[in-house]
């Protein structure tokens, strides 16, 4: 680890001078031997290292998500070229060089930040050891070694003997609870920054290998924080301990403000826009105008919970415009399916349901019931007109009629019902003529 930390001995003093300045502060304060004077500084030099990594935070958010983009593509270059690995470079660097994306990027804070980490490290060994670092001479190296946070020095490790942490002025079993505590508390908040990444912020709509190896390191990084963690001294848990929280807080602020597209984070992100500008008929704030705009801009590609989104605005009587901002408009107006294709306000016409073999032959029975009592008024009325007609109308009949009626007066009991049997009939329908071919 000395050799380690002897490659960043250039950026010792600039990181001794900074925790200088900052105890001068919180000396005043606190007073000058205590650990409140000396553990803020370090917690202040994590701040104000983390400030400065902001931009490179940003860089490393959009390097992850191009990266989550690209993983189905890398995919079918590695199926692919699965026996030619050179091949598979070449189309990898090819990928990455098109869409823009660099796959050391989503490292940059952690590479960034490893320079302070370990000039910190050789900073607080000096002090252990009683030797001059950069800008702490001898009256501040007698302050630091006399700093306890918590019953704990600032140098003192886990694995220290009981003589050398008796000569920091501590008792073993308080350094070891100490540094136990905060082993486990550093651990955890690694876990539990990974775990919200995946759970909240990753795109569920596309399986990735990606995802199974971010999945692994939510359990690697905690594992290797803890072993690691025995030979670091206090002060560089304060710090690692600090920088954890930073991340945690940075990444929950991102996930709610700025969520992966497809992630759960995303769904409930656009409830929470949803109904802010249902409630003002409005779009408050430049970020989320941005988020309108992009959502617009995407027509038919929206996920799911976009076109949600969409939807939920029409329902308010809302339209998204194409500058992020939304105007009034009719309930009426087209609306999108979860698969994007567009539906009209109108209702779908329902077609009738089906019945039953039963109710259809009931519905027929009482259709010739009622047609055959509407039937028998009128040959009763045409009966009772033949019968009572006059010698005059007789005589002007033509002989077929004459006949008819003949026929029908020397009809027997039960031949009306033969007629108006036969009458029924031909009401049924005409009947289809004949093929003049058939004609003899």
């Amino acid at each position: 680890m000395d050799t380690i930390a002897s490659l960043f001995s250039f950026i010792t003093t600039p990181v001794s001078w900074v925790i200088v300045q900052f105890h001068s502060v919180y000396g005043k304060i606190f007073g000058p031997d205590t650990g409140w004077a000396w553990g803020l500084s370090i917690v202040s030099l994590v701040i104000l290292i983390r400030i400065c990594l902001i931009p490179l935070f940003v860089k490393q958010i959009k390097a992850t998500r191009a990266m989550q983009t690209l993983q189905p593509e890398m995919k079918k270059i590695q199926e692919r070229y699965k026996s030619d690995k050179q091949r598979q470079s070449e189309e990898m660097m090819k990928l990455y060089k098109e869409s823009g994306t660099n796959p050391l990027s989503s490292c940059l804070p952690i590479l960034a930040q490893s320079p302070f980490f370990f000039a910190l490290y050789h900073v607080l060994n000096g002090i252990a050891t009683g030797k001059e670092i950069g800008v702490i001479d001898g009256p501040l190296l007698e302050s630091a070694r006399k700093a306890h946070i918590v019953g704990a020095p600032l140098a003192a490790k886990f694995t220290d003997s009981a003589d050398k942490v008796a000569s920091l002025g501590a008792t073993l079993t308080d350094v070891r609870v100490i540094t136990a505590v905060m082993i486990i508390l550093m651990s955890a908040s690694q876990f539990f920054t990974q775990r919200q990444l995946m759970t909240k912020n990753v795109d569920t709509t596309v399986k990735t290998p990606f995802m199974q190896q971010q999945k692994m390191l939510m359990y690697v990084f905690p594992i290797m924080f803890a072993v690691f963690g025995i030979n670091f001294p206090v002060g560089v848990l304060v710090y690692w301990l600090t920088t954890n929280v930073w991340t945690m807080g940075q990444q929950m602020f991102v996930i709610r403000r700025n969520p992966t597209p497809g992630s759960k984070a995303q769904a409930a992100f656009l409830e929470r826009l949803q109904k802010q500008v249902t409630h003002h008929k409005k779009v408050r704030g430049r970020g989320n105008t941005n988020v309108i705009k992009a959502i617009v801009a995407k027509g038919r590609d929206r996920n799911e919970f976009e076109r949600k989104f969409i939807n939920g605005l029409t329902k308010a009587g809302l339209a998204a415009q194409a500058d992020g901002t939304v105007a009034e408009s009719d309930t009426s107006v087209v609306t999108e399916t979860e698969d994007g294709t567009p539906v009209g306000g109108a209702p779908k016409r329902q077609q009738p349901k089906r019945q039953s073999k039963s109710k259809r032959q009931a519905a027929t029975t009482q259709g010739a019931a009622g047609a055959t009592k509407a039937d028998e008024p009128a040959d009763a009325k045409l009966s009772l007109e033949k019968t009572t007609a006059t010698p005059e109308d007789d005589s002007a009949a033509s002989p077929q009629t004459k006949q008819a009626g003949g026929n029908k007066q020397g009809n027997k009991p039960g031949s009306g019902q033969r007629s108006r049997a036969k009458s029924g009939q031909q009401r049924k329908g005409q009947q289809r003529p004949k093929h003049p071919s058939s004609k003899k």
